[in-house]
């Protein structure tokens, strides 16, 4: 009976110190940058011919946020947004460009630093298809028609 009680009483310490330590929401590190959406799929876009989204970004917080950085997994992806602060309740938006030089699936990654250290991801993907070199092929009976 005493095993049982002490076993009782450890575990209800340790509950009670993982409760203590589970992260406050309300507290200034919560997540306070809100994406409409988190991903978007340009679907089939031709090979070297530059494609672009917006992703729209909300400041949920209470205080002021900053974007300190917003970088590309690679150099294909290149993002553009505003350095200025975003007020509690605004939105802006981050404009990610591609220009796809290789046929085939892809999946970018873009990463979005704000209020010093705090991350998030957003992710563009689609297929690449090689264009054709004209627009359509040569009409050789049109040569005829200018003699």
């Amino acid at each position: 009976m005493k095993k049982w009680l002490t076993f009782i009483l450890i575990a209800g310490l340790a509950t009670a110190a993982k409760a203590q330590t589970a992260p406050d929401n309300s507290s200034p590190a919560a997540d306070v940058l809100s994406l409409k959406q988190s991903s978007y799929d340009f679907g089939k876009i031709p090979q070297a011919r530059p494609v672009t989204h917006v992703f729209e970004v909300k400041n949920t917080g209470k205080e002021v946020m900053r974007l300190d950085n917003v970088q590309a997994s690679c150099g294909c992806t290149t993002p553009e947004w505003s350095r200025e602060p975003i007020q509690p309740g605004a939105t802006t938006t981050i404009k990610v460009g591609y220009n796809a030089a290789l046929e085939g699936q892809f999946n970018k990654t873009v990463t979005i630093v704000y209020n010093n250290n705090q991350t998030k991801t957003i992710v563009i993907s689609g297929t690449v298809y090689k264009a054709p070199t004209t627009s359509a092929p040569e009409n050789a009976s049109l040569t005829l028609l200018k003699h």
